[in-house]
């Protein structure tokens, strides 16, 4: 297939029907037309999740709550009443959640920053800087757990989902921070008339502007989930979500206080630890370290670490790669996850020009010493700032000493725009010559609700001649209630190469993408949501033209069940240019040339909130020259709030004119969760790709902002099936404790 067929299969991705807008459902009264004030008490409430307090007596009710999902437009279908205090100290939220069936409520798994989706749930998001595309969100439960995150630029993130890597919402990438822990409170409780959360949200949690009494973005939002119903205070089309800050209500009479946050996390570690392959024997490890935050100004925070540790991380989960570049896996690693939307650059999972994985991780994958560093991020003026700093010891014979260092700055227009500029250095600090630079400039221009173009071009350098050393990119989006539509080109020099960055190939190449997918909702069947069917094409071409992968993906059939399953079959007709051979296996290598192929796949997703829920991917058909027979599938299993388990399987049976080979993985979660705070999680996996038996085994006892005490257990074996064992890789058990100490609400 020429290169000409990827400039036609972008204007096939292109009819995006401006008709169509004046079709959608309004929104019941403009967002800025609602108006909420969060009225001043003397004597705060007690949070106990009772809302008997007389201070909220007298606090007027925010109702009038309107459905995105299932029925757009349409009222919530059960009395909710919401209302907001302030004591000078403190946001203070109070949610009346009442139902008409109480023993349908769902309260979901008790773990901090859990899955939302599979139970009913309340949550706030306020707009501090009130620049209508930044926010942060606090949301819960019945069961009562803190689920709180950071949305950068409306959460918009514009990545890409590749072939094997994990399933991500279109343009969530990049712009909605989960992992961000904030410093507050809720509680909650359920009876005979429906379930009431209270939430205690200090303002030095929260980043805002100079002032003391001041004017936010709001929005409120309630799930129900027995009916797949989604309610919001401020009206959000379905195309959208919380995280669609333009479209937030007002909140009045916020009176902040003048004291800015200081906190000190220190922790101590002790344990034991063993790499076989280098360690005669165990070695034990005393630490101590932590963390100091500063509130430089009201809305620009300093963060510095000391001799930073993850040894509490959960693992990451190991996956089956069929493909001949890396996989990308997500950081998980708390400090750097903080803010990290500031620092966001580039298309995520494809070409990130900043990626914190590479701080702290040698080449071989294994932890280097981080000594310590800083962050400064926040606001200054109208300019959104970001700075980081981080220096790491040297790894024995793989990596030098290190130090990098990153700046970030952006400015927000109107209409959901703005532009940045990033700067990006790696430098070893005991020698001189060995360094690596990345220089970037990004925007976004937004025009009104549908459309979206999002642009960034870049340049390395290093010592020596720099070759073709740019890149760049665009993409336009087109986003309805009707219409999911997307085209995008990338370019990468044959010489550029983000070292603290993220490539999913090297080499140069050019990147055409265009997708249409439309939303075909049927109010008359209770039992469906809405048919998706749609088609995308995606084409890596060498700098030189040569065709070095194609893929169309076709699936006319995808259907969404109104309890949240999914289910339908797709057909992908793929194209592989191999310029030198790939070893797919250690017994088989594909040879140079052109392979085209044609699979068919099949997705079934049942009720995600029941107590027993399936999830299965299956691919059969043609695979460069032979062909595969395979899939995966995931079983979770959920008692009550307390325990949840999960039984994931991959198996590929790969025939090939070069020979057999089979690629499995299994992956086992248990989880049980005492209160929110109290909590034991075990991961078990086996691969035989790695030929590895992994485990990992946490206690974790969470206070503030999830500090606490954890207990982990880490065991890595050589290994030739799920029960058989062979020689041990490592293993290790640690007991670390983080407490918070200071002003931080």
């Amino acid at each position: 297939m020429p290169q000409r067929f990827a400039a036609l299969a972008l204007l096939i991705g292109l009819p995006f029907p401006v008709e169509l807008v004046a079709g959608q459902i309004p929104a019941p009264g403009a967002a800025a037309s609602l108006t909420a004030t969060a009225r001043a008490v003397v004597t705060p409430p007690v949070i106990d999740g009772r809302l008997t307090d007389s201070a909220w007596l007298e606090a007027t009710p925010v109702t009038g709550f309107v459905q995105r999902e299932l029925h757009e437009g349409a009222p919530v279908t059960e009395r909710t009443e919401v209302r907001i205090v302030t004591d000078g100290q403190a946001l203070y939220v109070g949610a009346w959640l009442y139902d008409g069936d109480p023993a349908g409520i769902v309260a979901g798994e008790q773990v901090r920053d859990g899955d939302i989706a599979k139970s009913d749930y309340f949550g706030i998001l306020l707009d501090t800087f009130h620049d209508r595309q930044n926010g942060f969100v606090f949301t819960t439960t019945p069961a009562g757990i803190e689920y709180d995150a950071l949305v950068v630029n409306e959460g918009e993130g514009g990545g890409i989902q590749l072939p094997g890597q994990a399933r991500a919402m279109a343009g969530s990438l990049g712009g909605f921070n989960l992992n961000w822990d904030g410093t507050w409170t809720v509680a909650t409780s359920v009876d005979s008339r429906g379930w009431y959360a209270e939430f205690r949200i200090p303002f030095t949690t929260l980043r805002h502007g100079a002032g003391e009494r001041q004017t936010w973005g709001l929005n409120l939002v309630r799930s129900i989930r027995r009916k797949n119903e989604e309610a919001f205070w401020s009206f959000i089309p379905r195309q959208f979500s919380l995280m669609k800050v333009s479209r937030a209500g007002t909140l009045e009479g916020v009176q902040v206080p003048s004291r800015r946050v200081w906190t000190v996390t220190p922790y101590g570690l002790t344990g034991v630890e063993r790499n076989y392959a280098i360690a005669a024997e165990a070695r034990r490890r005393g630490e101590i370290g932590g963390e100091v935050k500063y509130g430089v100004t009201p809305g620009l925070t300093l963060d510095l670490t000391y001799n930073t540790d993850f040894a509490q991380v959960e693992v990451d989960e190991q996956r089956t790669n069929l493909t001949r570049f890396p996989l990308f896996f997500p950081e998980k690693r708390p400090f750097f996850l903080e803010n990290a939307g500031i620092f966001s650059a580039g298309t995520p999972q494809a070409v990130d020009l900043f990626f914190t994985r590479r701080i702290g991780i040698d080449t071989l994958g294994q932890p280097v010493p981080i000594l310590g560093g800083g962050r400064l991020t926040g606001r200054v003026g109208d300019l959104t700032v970001g700075a980081l700093q981080i220096f790491t010891e040297r790894s024995s014979g793989v990596q030098a000493a290190m130090a990098y260092s990153v700046v970030r700055l952006g400015r927000q227009l109107a209409a959901r725009s703005r532009i940045g500029v990033i700067a990006v250095q790696r430098m070893a600090t005991a020698q001189t010559g060995d360094w690596n630079r990345v220089y970037g400039l990004d925007g976004r221009i937004g025009i009104r609700d549908a459309w979206t173009i999002d642009w960034w071009g870049a340049a390395s350098t290093r010592p020596g001649p720099d070759g073709n050393a740019r890149a760049y990119s665009a993409r336009l989006g087109y986003e309805t209630g009707a219409w999911s539509n997307v085209a995008r080109i990338i370019q990468v020099g044959s010489d550029f190469n983000p070292e603290v960055g993220f490539l999913n190939r090297g080499g140069g190449y050019r990147y055409y993408e265009a997708g249409l997918m439309w939303k075909q909702r049927f109010p008359g069947i209770p039992l469906l949501k809405q048919w998706i069917p749609h088609v995308n094409y995606r084409g890596y071409y060498g700098l030189d033209g040569y065709w070095q992968e194609g893929r169309i993906h076709l699936d006319l059939t995808e259907v969404e069940l109104a309890n949240g399953g999914r289910f339908g079959p797709e057909v992908n007709v793929e194209h592989q240019g191999l310029q030198q051979p790939f070893a797919i296996a250690s017994t088989v290598t594909l040879p140079v040339g052109s392979y085209d192929y044609t699979s068919l796949g099949w997705d079934l997703t049942t009720n995600p909130s029941a107590p027993l829920s399936l999830d299965l991917r299956a691919d059969v058909g043609g695979f460069y020259n032979g062909r595969r027979r395979g899939g995966s599938v995931t079983l979770a299993a959920r008692h009550a709030s307390s325990l949840t388990t999960s039984l994931r399987v991959e198996y590929n049976d790969v025939r090939l004119d070069q020979g057999n080979f089979v690629r499995s993985l299994i992956a086992t979660r248990i989880a049980y969760f005492f209160t929110p705070r109290v909590l034991c999680q075990a991961l078990v996996q086996y691969s035989n790709q790695a030929q590895t038996w992994t485990a990992n085994a946490r206690f974790g006892w969470l206070s503030t902002a999830g500090n606490g005490l954890f207990i982990v257990f880490n065991e890595g074996r050589e290994a030739d099936g799920f029960f058989q064992w062979n020689r041990p890789q490592a293993r290790s058990l640690i007991v670390k404790y983080t407490r918070q100490f200071g002003r931080s609400g």
